[in-house]
């Protein structure tokens, strides 16, 4: 994704789109995908952004862009306001690249592309402008993992750091609390795929902040320790110390889950305990685990500002 030609060519896929793996093939010049988008870039909120990873956070916070739509529709989903209506605003690529450099002056140590996916066409072109005006700082895609491998290699050489989730390995939680049927087949060769372009591990000259590579969220539900530990199995036995592993505890029930009973809790301390305890018998190293006070509504952000640049 390096050359005009290619850039222009990316239009054409949201007018057949497959860009994630619900495969609409929706025109969304003229209809909305799954994602409950168009063609036209949207926008919720931009802004820093200090409850990421200490190494992606640091100290003046993360240059957070967070993007209308998802592809995945999560019923317990934290950014439910923005992931399924028309909140935001539409921009257009120019004023997302003016963004990213507002953030940049404001303090931000990265730009972090939130929920993403379904813009990848018009991110990328952001991308290569802003890399070509000497945008300087690493860019992180913050990803359910429900992707495409194509998808992502749109974006190769544009992205620093993988942000990607790994929410479920059984198939059927996957499809209960996701509607996601094989949601970890996709999503084990989408971070096949960023760690791939990311191979390793890149710090800052003060070894404080991420330069480049991959850092997996697992966000645990209560009653689901199980399929937990098996992702952090999986995750370190096929990436080991290449990768970082993000163990949360911040799961907060803000939707309707009447129909959901199961996991209309936060998960105790112990299940949280038990987690991370496998984690380090396992013999992961490179990871991050949270405290006590970070499964609260305040660590949500606040969309009522709807667009804070």
């Amino acid at each position: 994704m390096n050359t005009k030609q290619d850039l222009h060519r990316t239009d054409d896929l949201y007018n057949n789109c497959k860009l994630c793996p619900r495969n609409c093939g929706i025109d969304r010049r003229f209809n909305k995908g799954y994602c409950g988008q168009s063609h036209e870039l949207r926008c919720a909120r931009a802004s820093l952004h200090m409850w990421e990873e200490p190494c992606i956070s640091g100290k003046t916070g993360s240059g957070t862009v967070f993007f209308c739509g998802c592809s995945m529709k999560c019923v317990f989903c934290q950014n439910h306001e923005i992931s399924g209506s028309n909140y935001g605003k539409v921009i257009d690529v120019n004023r997302l690249v003016d963004i990213f450099f507002e953030l940049k002056d404001k303090g931000a140590k990265n730009i972090n592309l939130v929920t993403p996916t379904h813009f990848v066409p018009t991110i990328a072109r952001a991308l290569n402008i802003a890399k070509g005006r000497n945008l300087n700082i690493p860019v992180v895609y913050n990803t359910s993992s429900f992707e495409h491998v194509e998808t992502l290699k749109m974006l190769d050489g544009l992205v620093d750091i993988y942000l990607p989730d790994l929410k479920y390995m059984d198939d059927a939680i996957a499809i209960r609390y996701s509607h996601a049927p094989k949601y970890f087949e996709y999503a084990k060769k989408a971070i096949e795929e960023m760690v791939r372009q990311k191979s390793y591990i890149e710090w800052n000259e003060g070894q404080d902040l991420l330069k480049s590579g991959v850092v997996v969220r697992h966000m645990i539900l209560p009653g689901h320790t199980k399929d937990s530990m098996n992702i952090i199995k999986y995750l370190y036995e096929t990436y080991k110390d290449s990768i970082f592993i993000s163990i949360m505890n911040q799961y907060t029930p803000v939707t309707d889950l009447s129909e959901y009973k199961e996991i209309d809790r936060r998960i105790t301390k112990r299940e949280y305990n038990k987690v991370v305890d496998y984690a380090i018998n396992l013999g992961v190293v490179n990871g991050f685990i949270q405290g006590d006070k970070t499964a609260q509504d305040s660590f949500i952000p606040d969309f009522s500002d709807y667009f804070g640049v």
